[in-house]
């Protein structure tokens, strides 16, 4: 899927932040330090890890400029609160940067840290990726502390099958 504009990404990634956040939402405060093993991310760690990739790696490789990743370590935020405010603060930031890019710009190299070089709207699609896995986790971790997250597209899996039709051979 290519990016054809800023605006249109914009629109996309701020729904794609919207579920996550309706995820964290599901996570109780006093489980914020939870991890689900020893050196795993926590939720707190998570909160703080996408809000800092998304703006000190993602947005400064769009912006043409080198990665400053400080890592996800409470030096950021401690606590879940101040972990919700610091991953807001950063996406917020993050998005004044994007949304400061001209079309064009899309199609511009950018360098990971990693030093591949590509176009800048492969290195925002792949933001989307990162994002969307660790949410993947955040659902995870929700159901081994028998915990639910909301339904991503509004439906269980369980909705989804009474509202189907069933296969041919089956019934």
């Amino acid at each position: 899927m290519e990016i054809p504009s800023v605006a249109s990404f914009t629109r996309y990634f701020e729904n794609i932040r919207g579920r996550t956040e309706r995820v964290f939402d599901s996570v109780p405060a006093e489980h914020g330090d939870w991890r689900p093993a020893s050196g795993a991310f926590s939720f707190c760690d998570l909160m703080r890890h996408l809000g800092a990739t998304e703006r000190w790696m993602f947005a400064e490789n769009v912006a043409g400029r080198p990665s400053r990743y400080p890592g996800h370590g409470e030096q950021l935020a401690r606590g879940y609160e101040a972990s919700r405010t610091y991953l807001q603060r950063m996406h917020a930031e993050s998005m004044q940067i994007i949304g400061g890019l001209a079309d064009a710009d899309l199609e511009l190299p950018c360098t990971t840290p990693g030093g591949a070089t590509m176009a800048r709207w492969k290195w925002l699609r792949a933001m989307v990726e990162h994002e969307v896995h660790h949410r993947g986790q955040i659902y995870l971790m929700l159901r081994l502390l028998e915990l639910s997250g909301p339904p991503l597209y509004g439906l269980t899996s369980e909705e989804v099958k009474e509202r189907s039709l069933d296969l041919p051979g089956e019934g």
